[in-house]
């Protein structure tokens, strides 16, 4: 059973709608508040919320059973607790919405949790849906192999963390944050302001090709530490970070020296109303 957090793909779109979601029990779940939301364009969710309890008795006295409170990225950018339904709940819930979106919504859903189980037959589908989705955004294509080959290695790292016994997503952010540290002499949250990014933009998809390859040397030398030393404990697995950081920003500084130039741009691949302070 994998409950990670898939931060990837923790949110998905209904027309120019943010859907949250995350993947619990080998099924999606989606977030009660942006489901509501979007089939209502209700100012006050949590007051939609509670007079739709109020005039269906029935969907009031199931509210326990068809919501989970799981993990999803909230507003501000941090992982919090949210009130999420299966696609059976979602479909509980709508039927208490009078809205003409409800029909498109539900074609909608059905879609999207039908990809993720071809997905699970057939990886392969989700390295090809990726692949599209990067190519739509203008990405060049050597580009896009170098993120998905990377992609590939930090869920080789986050596999064999999991194995030693890593649980929360505080200690994988810790870990990383270490990688990144060794590697780049910043943290996550350093990157993201060097680049001008947001707590919600993936800091990996605005790196250009040489920081994409000294991440994965951090990361596979990370992993093959922890593996060789089998790392059972928090403290040598943040060790085995530090190291796998160190391994790469030697490699870093390296070229740095014969090249003349630093390795850590300020560029990104936002829109260009996002690069003039309009969104965001």
């Amino acid at each position: 059973m994998n409950n990670k957090l898939d931060n990837s793909k923790s949110i998905t779109l209904f027309k120019s709608h943010k859907i949250r979601r995350t993947w619990h029990n080998e099924r999606w779940y989606f977030s009660l508040a942006d489901t509501v939301y979007a089939l209502t364009d209700s100012n006050d969710v949590k007051q939609y919320i509670k007079k739709m309890r109020d005039r269906d008795a029935e969907l009031s006295s199931k509210w326990g059973t068809i919501c989970t409170p799981l993990a999803t990225i909230s507003k501000d950018g941090k992982k919090r607790l949210e009130n999420m339904a299966d696609i059976e709940g979602i479909f509980r819930i709508i039927q208490s919405i009078p809205s003409p979106k409800a029909e498109p919504f539900k074609r909608w859903l059905a879609h999207v949790g039908k990809e993720r189980i071809d997905e699970i037959r057939d990886p392969e589908l989700a390295v090809n849906r990726a692949k599209a989705i990067y190519e739509k955004k203008g990405y060049p294509r050597d580009w896009i192999d170098k993120r998905l080959r990377g992609i590939n290695v930090r869920n080789t790292l986050t596999d064999e963390w999991k194995s030693h016994g890593l649980k929360t997503g505080m200690e994988f952010a810790i870990l990383t944050d270490e990688i990144y540290k060794g590697t780049f002499d910043l943290t996550a949250h350093e990157y993201k302001e060097h680049k001008s990014l947001s707590r919600e933009d993936n800091l990996r998809d605005h790196m250009e090709d040489l920081e994409l390859i000294l991440t994965m040397l951090g990361e596979a030398t990370t992993t093959r530490l922890t593996k060789e030393r089998d790392s059972e404990t928090f403290p040598k697995m943040h060790n085995d970070a530090k190291e796998g950081g160190e391994v790469a920003g030697k490699t870093r500084v390296d070229i740095e020296s014969r090249v003349g130039k630093k390795v850590v741009s300020k560029k990104n691949y936002l829109p260009k109303k996002r690069k003039g302070g309009l969104i965001g």
